[in-house]
């Protein structure tokens, strides 16, 4: 037998039988076999044992106090044993939201590395997205209709926990009057307490005016008071809508303004990087027209669609009675039998279709105007509004996991997904095999600074302790 083995004599612990055997050194070996037939014993209660018994007593005596005495494995010899240590075996919690790369915190340098390195693109078109400059900004907001009414903010915090008295102190120093808090305007003298233990955004209000040529002047004086005041970044509410536009990145054609590439913008666990359609996992769940239709020589009325059953009450009385009279078909006509645009309706909806709905009970009679969503939208429209887990989880046998329309199963936002990294997104490099991931990684050139483009190469001091 060979000195750089690890050799086994006479083994007996627990079920094994007097086992011999021998281990090469500095490698992998795995121990496989049936349940009990002695693995463990081998690999644990054995070689593992004895290799901590005999580092134990090489310390001192002062040292093996705090130790404790480790009795003998039942073996003849172990010969080649060095000090061992064992991993223990731990199953990670069941998390939707956590993957491999997350788990091992892999993900955690791929979203520094997209922040600091990639090439902000815009999602609708493709355009690299570039900084935007105050006179930009101002004529951009001149193109909208004119006399459009103009709240002026300079966006202090967005997205984090604090009290920030600092921040109101400093925005009152500056001759600020006004600060907008979690979308609530107040005067910076009255301002509540904030909860320090929830996430916050805080705006100052830098001016309140109204689109028009005429006011340019104004209009670039308070953008550039914002971009001071925010670093950069300067939000204009108009409207019921708001607009964050930026120094930093914004796209030439549609005018769309990307805030500052931070880390958690590439984060699916964040409600900054997370897409706004499937909260960052990648799937959404969706009424299934197969699931929801029981036997189709059943009618309507005889409980063909599986979430209504048996008609009864206000879809007895009121919705149905009225399809068929809009769409001119028999309630008791077996599905099987019903024309394919019946059909249609019935489980799509009629968009852009106004229907007279009738109803007639003791106490009322009447009719009201309304749009027809369809079968697949109401059971849709119930899982998503519903607060009862019983509702939930009936409503769930309807339905299938399907990958998000909006990320394509990516989980992050078409922003996040559209900065580029040597033309791939983050997501689609975590959706590459491990082998090709480290390929597409190798291929990239180290350059002198600067970011990376779509042949271009990264900047070394911030990729090489990030990829080492």
């Amino acid at each position: 037998m060979s000195s750089d083995s690890l050799i086994v004599r006479g083994a007996r612990e627990h079920n094994l039988k007097d086992i011999t055997v021998e281990i090469p050194r500095a490698s992998l070996t795995v121990i496989t076999g049936l349940s009990g037939s002695g693995k463990s014993s081998l690999a644990f209660d054995t070689i593992y044992a004895e290799g901590q018994r005999r580092y134990v007593e090489s310390l001192s005596a002062y040292a093996r106090q705090f130790l404790g005495l480790m009795e003998k494995p039942d073996v003849d010899a172990i010969e080649g044993l060095s000090p061992a240590i064992s991993i223990e075996q731990k199953a990670a919690g069941h998390n939707p939201r956590s993957t491999v790369g997350t788990i091992t915190e892999v993900y955690d340098y791929l979203r520094l590395l997209w922040a600091r390195l990639g090439t902000p693109h815009c999602p609708k078109d493709g355009s690299p997205i570039e900084r935007q400059s105050a006179s930009q900004i101002t004529d951009l907001i001149l193109a909208w209709p004119e006399g459009t009414k103009l709240e002026v903010l300079a966006p202090l915090v967005r997205g984090r926990k604090g009290e920030f008295r600092d921040v109101f102190e400093a925005a009152r120093k500056q001759g600020f009057v006004r600060v907008r808090v979690d979308g609530e305007t107040y005067d910076l003298a009255q301002v509540p307490k904030l909860n320090r233990r929830q996430n916050h955004d805080i705006a100052v209000v830098v001016d309140r005016l109204v689109a028009r040529r005429a006011d340019r002047p104004r209009l670039a004086d308070s953008i550039e008071t914002a971009l001071k005041a925010a670093e950069g970044t300067v939000e204009v509410v108009h409207g019921a809508k708001s607009t964050l536009f930026s120094e930093r990145y914004a796209c030439p054609a549609c005018g769309l303004s990307l805030p500052e590439l931070e880390p958690r913008q590439f984060s699916f666990n964040s409600p900054f990087g997370a897409c706004p359609d499937c909260s960052g996992l990648g799937t959404r769940r969706e009424v299934s027209p197969e699931l929801v239709l029981g036997d189709p020589s059943l009618s309507i009325l005889e409980g063909v669609i599986l979430p209504w059953g048996e008609p009864s009450g206000y879809v007895r009385k009121v919705i149905l009675p009225s399809l068929a009279r809009a769409f001119k078909f028999d309630l008791d006509t077996p599905w099987k039998d019903l024309p394919s645009a019946v059909k249609k309706v019935v489980l799509s909806g009629a968009p852009g279709k106004t229907l007279t709905f009738q109803y007639d009970s003791e106490r009322w009679h009447g009719a009201y105007e309304s749009g027809w969503d369809g079968v697949l939208k109401h059971v849709e429209r119930r899982y998503r509004e519903t607060a009862s887990d019983s509702v939930r989880e009936q409503l769930e046998e309807f339905m299938i996991e399907q990958p998000c329309p909006t990320c394509g199963g990516k989980r992050l936002r078409p922003e996040s997904l559209s900065v580029l990294l040597h033309g791939k997104s983050i997501g689609d490099v975590v959706d590459l095999p491990v082998t090709d991931a480290l390929a597409f990684f190798e291929s990239i050139p180290l350059r002198g600074n600067g970011r990376s483009g779509g042949g271009v190469g990264l900047d070394p001091e911030i990729a090489r302790p990030i990829l080492k």
